[in-house]
């Protein structure tokens, strides 16, 4: 591991989209779906898709440490939503190695960021560390964090703004070239 951890998350941001993108094509090809394994990955994709909808309508990016929304509960809704939608795809292509993968490439390459964007948003917010000590970095709390809120509430702009709406358009996407490698190996079947 790289002992320059700035310079192993400026890495990380680089090549997490094409590897994510290269990741999902060998996960398509290797992936074994039912229907059952599609609805019930697709149930837990919208649970990240929806988490990270209200997340991405909350943040301010750079003019306000977010502690609304989903942030009361979790420092990190918009990566917990992608955990969620990731499993949802494993659980959909019904795979055990996809799993594995996942879990891999998110401790190697997620947290890595997570703790650079500490690091930033510690040195942007006077108030960050407080905001640490009540809201946990991934796992969510029950209840949320009782903290001076000052970057207001959901707002369907901020959402728009961040294009969030893609990760619906991905799921849909992902979750059609599962249901047509079904179809397809039904059809060689006959």
């Amino acid at each position: 591991m790289d002992p320059n951890p700035k310079r192993y998350s400026r890495i990380a941001r680089r090549i997490r989209v094409p590897l994510t993108f290269v990741f999902t094509v060998v996960c398509l090809w290797i992936a074994q779906p039912s229907w059952n394994s599609i609805a019930m990955g697709a149930l837990v994709m919208v649970f990240g898709i929806l988490l990270r909808a209200r997340a991405a309508g909350h943040v301010q990016k750079d003019k306000v440490l977010t502690m609304t929304g989903p942030y009361a509960y979790t420092r990190n809704p918009l990566y917990l939503g992608s955990i969620l939608l990731a499993i949802g795809f494993g659980v959909a292509a019904q795979n055990v190695w996809i799993g594995v993968v996942m879990v891999t490439l998110f401790l190697v390459i997620y947290i890595p960021i997570i703790r650079a964007e500490e690091e930033y948003l510690r040195a942007t917010f006077a108030e960050y560390d407080e905001y640490m000590k009540a809201v946990p970095r991934l796992l969510p709390r029950l209840t949320p964090a009782k903290l001076q809120l000052e970057s207001g509430g959901f707002s369907m702009q901020r959402y728009l703004k961040l294009r969030e709406y893609n990760s619906i358009i991905g799921a849909l996407v992902l979750l059609a070239v599962l249901s047509a490698k079904i179809l397809w190996s039904m059809r060689a079947a006959h």
